[in-house]
């Protein structure tokens, strides 16, 4: 800490006595401050709304609008009352004193002004406003790092889950009974990714990906994760819903919408259309955080399995369901009747292309 008597600061005399007024600005100026006056409450007021001041010296006693007013008035203004206020009276009245520093004052001095101890309660006040000022500065530092460490957590996590993380839950699993999931996947990826340079493919992947994040936040959905051209979403949880196969099926049919809007940055390429494979699957999932420094949230089991495998085995521009899925929406979205198709691991199964909405 510095020497009390070196601070310098912007300081408003407040004293309806001319005399006084001009005594106490030119003493503080010598010392260094910047002064400016005001001649009663009202003025002092109006000054302090409109710059920033570092002290008042504020008088007691004065007409219409007297001391004890213009402090309380400070101290119950948000945006005023981390001033420090320093009471100058002729009153040596310990009621006055009391009362002053009840309402919020930093000191209280007496008339006439001893000019050393004048000097020293100043630089004290303006110590303490520094100090403070510092604290407040750290304050909203420390609570912008925490709002971007927010941003960072609910960019990754769901909200839900994320506050049980911060609640102190260190084993966070679920088991959801009913989940509609969806897996995409950018058709001749590969070929696209051994042409175009690396800053001309992430920002492909980065338009693709974007106009899905709009989706899955337009219908109230969960974006799980991407790995490389894959993305994946789920419906139903962390908080579960009844329409969560409705929700999903909007969002795929939207999502062969919005790829047709996207441009391939390469001119040899810009006009050759970007085409997706989608798989959808309905069933249970267990769902949880998985890492300790680096954290994800993430779906496992047979139903999420079989999302994938949907995607894997359909065709480019399709929708591909399982008959699970199609049983849950068959009454209000239009389907092609795929047959039966060998699925990894499965055998044979009867699949169904999500076509569109039924208008009927």
């Amino acid at each position: 800490m510095g020497d009390l008597m070196t601070d310098r600061g912007v300081v408003l005399v407040v004293d309806d006595n001319e005399m006084n007024r001009d005594l106490l600005s030119r003493r503080l100026q010598r010392q260094g401050h910047t002064v400016l006056v005001a001649e009663n409450g009202k003025q002092a007021l109006d000054q302090l709304q409109t710059r920033p001041f570092d002290l008042v010296l504020l008088d007691v006693m004065m007409p219409q609008m007297n001391g004890y007013q213009v402090l309380e008035h400070l101290k119950t203004d948000s945006g005023l009352r981390h001033i420090p206020v320093i009471m100058i009276s002729a009153l040596d009245d310990m009621e006055s004193v009391v009362r002053c520093i009840q309402l919020g004052a930093e000191d209280y001095l007496f008339k006439p002004f001893d000019p050393v101890l004048l000097k020293a309660r100043i630089g004290a006040c303006l110590e303490k406003k520094r100090l403070r000022d510092q604290e407040q500065a750290f304050l909203k530092q420390l609570q912008a790092e925490q709002e971007k460490s927010e941003r960072l957590l609910l960019n990754i996590l769901p909200k839900p889950i994320a506050d049980r993380l911060k609640q102190g839950q260190h084993t966070i699993a679920d088991n959801f009974p009913e989940v509609t999931v969806l897996f995409a996947d950018i058709v001749n990826f590969t070929r696209l990714s051994s042409t175009l340079a690396p800053t001309d493919l992430v920002q492909l992947l980065n338009q693709i990906f974007s106009k899905f994040d709009g989706l899955v936040e337009c219908y109230g959905l969960e974006k799980i994760k991407t790995i490389g051209d894959a993305y994946m979403a789920v419906g139903g949880l962390p908080t579960p819903r009844a329409d969560h196969a409705e929700a999903i099926a909007e969002m795929a049919l939207d999502m062969q919408q919005v790829i047709t809007e996207v441009t391939i940055p390469h001119p040899a390429l810009q006009h050759q259309p970007i085409e997706i494979r989608i798989g959808i699957n309905t069933g249970p999932v267990g769902a949880g955080v998985v890492g300790v420094t680096k954290f994800a949230y993430d779906l496992w089991g047979d139903t999420v399995n079989m999302a994938s495998r949907m995607e894997f085995h359909g065709l480019p521009r399709h929708i591909q369901v399982t008959s699970t899925t199609y049983e849950f929406l068959k009454h209000k979205y239009v389907f092609q009747p795929r047959g039966a198709i060998e699925v990894k691991g499965k055998g044979e199964m009867v699949t169904y292309f999500l076509t569109g909405r039924n208008v009927g």
